[in-house]
């Protein structure tokens, strides 16, 4: 006899999107999936990020070492990061991590040769693959595309040099945060708040107006017609109780009900620029798709050998 089900559709309604930021509702599952789905899009989502540097000559102020660091936290456009191999994995090179399958090349030459300081950028990197190279912020930093704005690596006076071969890699968070796509994931549970309204209205309009200050955040307002407190932004609210000791301190104890929906949940992603965030949510989704399969696939295999067990046991008995 099979035991009960606990299977569920989880659900996911897009209602902003960009290319580096995405805020969506995930509904009818737990907390388990939602922070689930939150780690897998922040450590596990690969990406491509330079893990190897080779200097050739730096006669900056910078050593080695310290401009090796910034590079490897430039971020890179990763669309095919998916496809790509690790390098440990790669047997097309022999793991060491540099072949066409699990790296992209950069160079660097720049040096300085007038009295003006010279900014060398994540422009300057040459990339040996033309889908693989520096994110440009120019757009969403409100940036003229003219500029050739980049992210600063170091400054050069007359006379100073720069040159270096840099590999990057497939990587996820889990080893090293310069893998990571996502400047931040976070989700909150969907507030369910229900105003007593006949308590409600034994109250002043000062005592209203005073209850409605007492939110450190802007969920309730007094309606300019109806003189009613109604819910203004529902989302705005950060469990901090506050409207709740508010009542409590002014007799009114049951003013308001605010109950956390345990099944509905609002995320907020912003994306490094490596992976688009609507990529980065399907990526996110595929591999957590992939990892309950194993888990699956594992469960399945252990009852088939107890199961062959059982029968190699009644086997000997007879």
């Amino acid at each position: 006899m099979e035991g009960p089900s606990y299977q569920r559709f989880p659900r996911v309604k897009i209602r902003e999107l960009k290319d580096d930021y995405c805020k969506f509702e995930l509904r009818d599952t737990d907390a388990s999936l939602a922070n689930a789905l939150r780690r897998v899009m922040i450590a596990e989502v690969p990406t491509i990020a330079i893990d190897l540097v080779e200097i050739e000559v730096n006669t900056s102020v910078l050593n080695d070492e310290f401009i090796a660091h910034r590079l490897g936290l430039i971020p890179l456009i990763s669309e095919r990061a998916m496809s790509m191999r690790f390098s440990r994995d790669c047997d097309s090179c022999d793991g060491d991590g540099q072949c066409e399958y699990c790296s992209v090349e950069f160079h660097l030459r720049a040096k300085c040769i007038t009295d003006q300081t010279l900014d060398v950028t994540s422009k300057d990197l040459i990339s040996s693959d033309h889908t693989v190279t520096p994110v440009d912020f120019n757009d969403s930093m409100g940036y003229d595309a003219t500029e050739q704005r980049g992210i600063t690596i170091v400054k050069l006076r007359r006379g100073q040099e720069l040159r270096l071969r840099a590999i990057a890699r497939k990587g996820i968070g889990k080893d090293h945060a310069k893998w990571s796509p996502a400047a931040t994931v976070t989700f909150m549970y969907e507030p369910d708040i229900h105003i007593n309204e006949d308590m409600m209205d034994t109250l002043s309009l000062e005592d209203k107006q005073s209850w409605v200050d007492s939110s450190p955040t802007k969920v309730f307002a007094i309606d300019e017609n109806t003189q009613q407190v109604v819910v203004m932004d529902p989302e705005a609210y950060t469990y901090d109780d506050e409207v709740l000791k508010k009542a409590d301190a002014m007799g009114k104890s049951g003013l308001v009900s605010i109950q956390a929906k345990e099944d509905s949940f609002i995320f907020t992603v912003e994306s490094t620029g490596a992976v688009k965030s609507s990529q980065l949510l399907l990526n996110a989704i595929e591999i957590l798709k992939t990892k309950l399969d194993t888990v699956r696939l594992s469960e399945d295999t252990v009852e088939a050998d107890d199961q062959f067990g059982e029968l190699g046991a009644h086997m000997r008995g007879g």
